[in-house]
């Protein structure tokens, strides 16, 4: 399920260093039973990642919202949202009551509605997955912290 990472518009500029406290940070939202999960993700992230001067927050709002999204269609609602950010990467987690394991729809039909979601995740991260919990799942992608020039 991974994929290098790609930047939607075919470019990427050098990007700035986060800060981070020492050790990194994990902030965690609750998303069980609440109204307009993805909004809530999105604006809780958009905080998450100004806190930390996260370069591309826009690129990493998207692919949570995708993963939120994905857990709402797919996944009976998402559960949990975890930001967890350190001097090697920035995981995201999406929790769901849901056993099944997402796939990306093969082959992918781009002028087809519907079937992007995971693609956009693919090309937004540079890895994602899934791993089987006792409850349902967690889905996660990973974007490494960049690193500084030499």
């Amino acid at each position: 399920m991974s994929t290098p990472r790609q930047a939607l518009n075919g470019h990427q500029p050098p990007r700035p260093l986060p800060t981070l406290p020492p050790g990194g940070q994990r902030r965690r939202l609750p998303l069980s039973g609440r109204h307009r999960p993805v909004a809530l993700a999105r604006e809780y992230t958009r905080t998450a990642l100004t806190d930390w001067a996260w370069p591309e927050p826009d690129d990493v709002q998207l692919l949570v919202a995708e993963l939120i999204a994905n857990a709402t269609l797919h996944g009976g609602g998402p559960l949990d949202l975890l930001l967890h950010a350190d001097e090697h990467r920035l995981r995201i987690e999406v929790n769901d009551a849901s056993v099944f394991l997402p796939a990306p729809r093969e082959p992918h039909q781009p002028a087809h509605p519907g079937g992007h979601g995971l693609i956009v995740v693919a090309r937004t991260c540079d890895r994602w997955g899934a791993t089987p919990q006792p409850w349902g799942k967690t889905v996660w992608a990973e974007i490494d912290t960049p690193t500084p020039p030499r």
